[in-house]
């Protein structure tokens, strides 16, 4: 038999049927992943009856949706061909269910709700800079499964990993004293890449990069607003967004006022209502996986940044799912020095001086 391309999505959500016989069947055991071509597929459950569409039915290459014109059809299908070897399907033992169309989700759009840009340029903050497909999807796949063979540590809502030094959530700093040793090998190749940053957007400061902290934010999980601690790191923080796209927000105090910065970064016990508050600017852009993002100068020392704890994103008119996890990995260089930024009503370094 043929192969054919990977089909599109399926048009619609799907639900087990619970009982219910419907023409849409659910089958485990085929797909690409197993060597069974979407046409195979096709061919064999097409001998019951006219097939619209065979669709994948989620990430695994071995679950699939057969959508029949007619409930009959689907019903001599899985009569025929549930829990029973299939000769044409290579032997394989198919495990079928019915299933019904989900109905469309529902999407409360919150207050007050802030344009998502799809690039760093049209933010217009000083500073910020976004490189979409900053890795390879094998590349992806080879740091994730390099962080999922070492040990989490566990906050309140999501886990984390710590090299180079050590990040205190409690005091928002890191002991420079107590190294921890250097970045580990499996992100050799993505601190190389970082120099196409100094090219690209004439970055000079210096990005010799020694902490890394990696999170793992499970579906409606995100980060409080903050700065990161000017005393704690240098002036350049890199993140890479793998496994799942969020919405990251900015937002600048209108004031000033520092006390604005120190909401939690960290225990995730507490989540403010910014939206209840008016006396700071607000922009939004997308990270989608394997994008890098570039804090520095004003948009590393005076932005907060903030992570909405949703599991669904408007996207302009688009909406988008967050995925089953979002794995980020930041990089920065602890910082030996007193910060000297531009920005003193957000640096604690110079608020102590002053103090």
């Amino acid at each position: 038999m043929a192969g054919s391309p990977t089909p599109p999505q399926p048009p619609a959500r799907f639900r087990p049927a619970k009982g219910e016989v419907s023409g849409n069947l659910y089958v485990a055991n085929c797909g690409p992943a197993v060597g069974v071509s979407f046409a195979d597929i096709k061919e064999v459950f097409g001998a019951f009856g006219d097939v619209e569409g065979v669709y994948s039915a989620d990430d695994s290459g071995v679950h699939v949706v057969v959508c029949f014109s007619h409930h009959s059809s689907a019903q001599a299908a899985f009569q025929a061909l549930n829990a029973r070897p299939c000769p044409n399907l290579h032997g394989r033992t198919l495990h079928i269910r019915y299933s019904l169309v989900q109905p469309p989700l529902q999407v409360r759009e919150p207050n007050n709700v802030v344009p998502v840009s799809l690039n760093a340029l049209e933010l217009n903050i000083p500073g910020l800079y976004l490189v979409h497909d900053f890795v390879s999807l094998q590349e992806e796949q080879e740091l994730l499964a390099a962080v999922d063979e070492r040990p989490w540590k566990h906050l309140a809502k999501r886990r984390v990993q710590h090299y180079g030094y050590e990040f205190c959530y409690q005091t928002r700093n890191v002991n420079s004293k107590q190294q921890l040793g250097e970045l580990p090998s499996f992100v050799s190749p993505v601190l190389e890449k970082m120099s196409m940053f100094k090219k690209l957007y004439e970055i000079t400061a210096d990005v010799a990069l020694d902490q890394l902290t990696v999170n793992e934010y499970p579906p409606g999980v995100g980060l409080s607003p903050h700065i990161d601690t000017h005393s704690a790191f240098e002036g350049l923080i890199f993140s890479l967004s793998l496994a799942g796209p969020c919405i990251m927000e900015f937002r600048r105090y209108i004031d000033g006022d520092w006390r604005h910065t120190k909401a939690t970064l960290s225990t995730d016990t507490t989540t403010e209502n910014p939206e209840n508050n008016s006396n700071f600017l607000r922009k939004a852009i997308h990270l989608p996986p394997r994008s890098m993002l570039l804090l520095s100068g004003e948009a590393r020392h005076a932005w907060n940044h903030y992570i909405p704890h949703h599991k669904i994103d408007m996207v302009n008119d688009t909406v988008i799912r967050r995925g089953s996890r979002r794995v980020s990995f930041t990089f920065r260089k602890v910082r030996t020095t007193p910060c000297k930024c531009n920005f003193p009503e957000y640096c604690d370094s110079q608020r102590q001086k002053k103090g």
